[in-house]
């Protein structure tokens, strides 16, 4: 089920019998000359989908698809909050649905940028509760990030079907998965090198410089809609196993 085709009636209803949320959360940047600007937010907005019809039980809160991206901002298109930025947002997304009784919010990552700046967002939230006054009687929120390609066996997977060329960024698993869910966009360049070079990440100049084409240490041309579905498969899978360990716990 996704939160935007539902009635606040039918929201009421589900907070009866269960507590939990799932939020899909990415970012907008370059990802080399053949993937999509919103992979990053693609990837988990489709892993959680395909998991959400197998279980009807999943509620899809909408995908916070602008995340902390500061480096890839000399490639055109890309898009970024500051920390403090996000932090607030992610602190109000959070309490809006906490005032509505839910209590266990999954958030399925889909950019490692991201990961530092959701877990002080987490903090916030706790610190909330615990400076709040004795007998307080707010819902107890739990909070849970997860990497996509972190999930039991999925990152094993994606360098079985990818041996040569996964690399770090713009990787032909995370290319494949939107490719699977758009295959119109799918598409295929001569890449040179073939496979990118790896190096550190500083600020935006520095990246365009490091890395002309945007990629990191990958070879995305090997990305096909077929294996896309394979990791979307698997993954929306190992997803259903660890959300619902997530909610009940």
């Amino acid at each position: 089920m996704l939160l935007h085709l539902m009635t606040w009636t039918e929201v009421e209803d589900y907070l009866g019998r269960h507590k939990g949320i799932l939020i899909p959360i990415g970012s907008t940047e370059q990802h080399g000359p053949t993937g999509l600007l919103g992979t990053d937010a693609l990837c988990p907005e489709i892993i959680a989908k395909h998991a959400a019809a197998e279980d009807p039980d999943i509620i899809i809160g909408p995908t916070f698809n602008v995340g902390c991206a500061q480096h890839h901002m000399a490639f055109p298109g890309s898009m970024t909050l500051r920390p403090s930025t996000m932090i607030a947002a992610l602190t109000d997304w959070i309490t809006s649905l906490t005032r509505h009784g839910f209590e266990k919010i999954y958030f399925l990552n889909g950019h490692g940028g991201n990961v530092s700046t959701v877990k002080a967002a987490f903090s916030e939230v706790y610190a909330e509760r615990s400076l709040a006054a004795p007998g307080s009687n707010g819902p107890q929120v739990r909070c849970h990030l997860q990497n996509w390609w972190e999930l039991e066996g999925i990152f094993n997977l994606c360098k079985e079907l990818f041996p040569s060329g996964h690399g770090s960024h713009a990787t032909p698993s995370e290319v494949a998965v939107t490719f699977f869910a758009y295959p119109d966009k799918a598409r295929n360049t001569v890449l040179d090198p073939k496979i990118a070079p790896m190096g550190p990440i500083l600020d935006a100049e520095d990246y365009r410089r490091r890395f002309p084409d945007g990629r990191i240490g990958s070879d995305p041309s090997t990305a096909t809609p077929e294996l896309g579905e394979k990791i979307v498969t698997a993954t929306a899978k190992a997803l259903m196993t660890s959300y619902g360990k997530f909610v009940a716990a």
